[in-house]
């Protein structure tokens, strides 16, 4: 796994799958069609909607099938609950953030807001090491903030080595051993860093 990661990248992956999964031609071709970007098939869902939803979209959803969902995602929970007739299978997602600037950056990309249920508070991350930064990130009422550097009272403060972080991120070590190696301090109840975690399951 190591040695696949090595050589190729996350997107590279992306790419391969979609390819094996629904031929390369159009990948997302139904999802266009109902999006301004889908142009060149978007011309029977405008000329008869009802038409389209009964012919296309209906089938699609009717289908018995397998669904692939990140585990312990807003995404396994909504698909159980709509489309119960579908089977549910759990995977990893395989998105790996291979800086810290990418983790930032991603993290209202992956977010799930149903997972964040409940929980209210602010987290002060400082990377050291080879990467220094300081982030706040805001987690209230299933919603995601992320700011550059320490932003008001934090109700848990980490401060991580930024290789090791990006180690536990790619479950290369966990979090229990980075404090021991004394790679990772917190301030505040180690419960938040667990909540933390499941907003972003994948």
């Amino acid at each position: 796994v190591e040695e696949y990661r090595a050589r190729v990248t996350p997107s590279e992956s992306a790419s391969m799958w979609q390819s094996l999964s629904f031929k390369a031609n159009y990948k997302s071709a139904y999802c266009m069609a109902v999006c301004p970007a889908g142009e060149d098939v978007i011309g029977p869902f405008l000329t008869n909607r009802k038409g389209y939803l009964t012919d296309v979209v209906r089938p699609l959803q009717n289908k018995e099938e397998p669904i692939y969902v990140a585990t312990h995602s807003d995404a396994e929970e909504f698909v159980a609950r709509r489309f119960p007739h579908k089977t549910v299978r759990r995977i990893g997602s395989g998105l790996r953030s291979q800086s810290i600037d990418g983790f930032l950056s991603g993290l209202s990309l992956v977010f799930q807001r149903e997972q964040s249920k409940g929980l209210n508070a602010t987290y002060h991350f400082a990377f050291t090491g080879n990467v220094q930064r300081k982030a706040t990130i805001i987690i209230k009422d299933r919603t995601i903030q992320v700011q550059n550097d320490h932003i008001g009272t934090p109700d848990i403060a980490i401060t991580v080595d930024s290789e090791t972080w990006l180690r536990i991120l790619a479950k290369q070590t966990n979090v229990v051993r980075a404090i021991i190696r004394r790679k990772l301090r917190m301030k505040g109840s180690p419960r938040l860093l667990q909540a933390f975690s499941r907003c972003f399951p994948i």
